[in-house]
């Protein structure tokens, strides 16, 4: 079995595709991490196990599962778990994420992350089901935030406290989806400021940015959290009040459609870079700080 690994640093990463192994395989820049969906690669070998297995020789990986389905009223799929840990163990994965949300029920898998009301019930059921995870997979994960597109009544509990509590129950840290955030504000009318200086800082292990896009059939219009845009200015500002707030993490630039060139990406990540190399020299008390996580 894997021990924890060693601490390092990670800046700002990318979402690894088939179209850039090649490019991903050749960059050297300092800080440059990728993030994979384990679901991909959750395999014996071949080719794209191959490439991983490559470029995790010169770059940290980071895991961020799709299909653990831990909001369920249903544990985690064991042989599921048990592939990801696989996994983990074959290419030690500098973080491992999955989102607050379910997919699946009773045998049928939906292609979606789909929201529940934040209930005493669910914390319950949802701490087993991270507890689990983190018993088989030997180390804490990370929990996404979700994207927001109604109103759902019957919650016990605001989001952030139940994010906080599920962090104090089960050793679990955070995921910080800024572009989530965003959606969640224009969709459902959530404070994107307060949302952010709520949100336990010392749990943050992870921070995504993405694009997003409007749904012109709604009225309103429905804000997407689409993956296949640039990253808003609105998002962006508020990755800075992030920053500002809770100090450098390790941040990923997401985009799962309309993929552009991997330089294109690459001057994306080079902005949010920017920004983590600023917070990491002048820290909020003016010492210099540092982005470490394990490895």
């Amino acid at each position: 079995m894997s021990t924890q690994p060693q601490p390092i640093l990670l800046g700002a990463g990318l979402g690894l595709k088939p179209a850039h192994y090649e490019d991903a395989r050749i960059a050297r820049m300092p800080g440059l991490w990728f993030e994979v969906h384990p679901e991909n690669y959750m395999v014996d070998g071949g080719p794209r196990l191959a490439w991983l297995e490559t470029i995790r020789a010169h770059h940290p990986i980071s895991l961020h599962g799709v299909a653990l389905s831990l909001a369920a009223a249903a544990p985690p799929d064991e042989t599921h778990l048990l592939r990801l840990k696989t996994l983990a163990q074959r290419v030690q994965p500098a973080l491992v994420s999955e989102h607050l949300a379910w997919s699946a029920w009773r045998g049928h898998y939906l292609p979606d992350l789909l929201p529940f009301p934040r209930t005493h019930e669910a914390l319950a059921r949802i701490t087993a089901n991270i507890e689990r995870t983190q018993e088989v997979l030997g180390r804490p994960i990370a929990i996404e935030n979700p994207a927001h597109y109604l109103t759902i009544e019957g919650h016990d509990w605001s989001e952030t406290d139940f994010l906080r509590e599920l962090c104090q129950r089960t050793g679990c840290g955070l995921l910080l989806d800024v572009n989530n955030v965003y959606v969640s504000a224009r969709n459902v009318g959530v404070d994107a400021h307060a949302y952010i200086d709520a949100v336990p800082a010392d749990r943050i292990m992870e921070i995504h940015l993405a694009g997003h896009s409007l749904d012109a059939g709604t009225s309103p219009a429905l804000v997407i959290d689409s993956h296949d845009a640039a990253i808003d200015d609105a998002v962006w500002a508020l990755y800075r009040h992030v920053i500002e707030r809770v100090g450098p993490r390790p941040t990923l630039i997401e985009r799962d459609d309309n993929i552009p060139a991997f330089d294109v990406l690459c001057g994306e990540r080079g902005v949010a870079q920017a920004l983590l190399d600023g917070a990491a020299r002048y820290g909020r008390d003016g010492s210099r700080t540092e982005n470490e996580v394990g490895a």
